[in-house]
């Protein structure tokens, strides 16, 4: 009987069985492949699946061989991401920029409530020092509003976030993309890869609001599981952030 091939499969039931014994790291052509029983890990796409760095590529390799009868993306986060950044972002980088740059057209941060003060104050107090960072660090000055009517930022705000971004290689798009969506807010995310914030802090920044509600009138347990595994994604995409700095 012919093996399955080796690539990831989707999240779709049921899951595929474990079909390798073995996980390792080889190196060869200034990459680090992932090798189950000694043959390269492939995409969906069937492309090698390679990073640059050893250490995260060991990081990935561990998520191989945690895996046990099945196969569960959902426990690979930093898998699924680097096979985006292969499969998704590489070639497209222009667009993905681009995309990350018009979430900083409508920014989380530039969104603030009318009240109460205390939500008022403690949005101000996590939100004001980022953009702050953003405009002696990045050269993007953004305007902040009070509601949710959309407010246009400067014209050469867009063009110094998307300076910022110009050359980044696929992998670190792809993380900040992720960070993004995931926050709402791509000034978190640059203050994540630029080590600014740490993760845990952006994270906080960006569930002021929905932690307000949830001080006041509770949480249910399928919104928490949901937020968990927002955060294991987030956690996935800070660490390539990190490793790839």
């Amino acid at each position: 009987m012919s093996k399955p091939p080796q690539s990831i499969g989707d999240t779709a039931k049921p899951l595929p069985k474990r079909f390798y014994k073995t996980v390792t790291v080889g190196d060869g052509a200034g990459a680090f492949t992932i090798l189950l029983d000694g043959r390269t890990a492939k995409t969906p796409l069937k492309r090698p699946l390679a990073v640059a760095s050893r250490e995260l590529a060991q990081d990935i390799a561990a998520e191989w061989q945690a895996q046990r009868a099945v196969i569960d993306p959902a426990t690979m986060p930093l898998t699924r991401l680097i096979t985006t950044a292969i499969d998704a972002v590489t070639g497209k980088e222009a667009d993905v920029a681009a995309e990350i740059t018009m979430y900083a057209g409508s920014d989380l941060l530039c969104y603030r409530a009318d009240g109460p003060e205390a939500l008022v104050v403690r949005q101000a107090k996590a939100w004001n020092p980022v953009l702050d960072w953003a405009k002696s660090s990045l050269g993007a000055s953004f305007v902040a509003t009070q509601g949710l009517m959309h407010v246009a930022q400067p014209a050469i705000t867009s063009t110094k976030i998307a300076a910022v971004l110009d050359g980044e290689p696929a992998l670190r798009l792809a993380a900040l993309h992720v960070l993004t969506t995931l926050t709402g807010s791509a000034l978190l995310a640059l203050a994540v890869a630029r080590g600014r914030l740490t993760l845990d802090d952006a994270w906080a920044a960006a569930h002021i609001d929905e932690d307000w509600q949830i001080e006041r009138w509770g949480s249910d347990a399928e919104a928490e599981k949901r937020r968990a595994n927002r955060l294991i994604d987030a956690r996935a995409a800070a660490r390539v952030l990190s490793i790839t700095s």
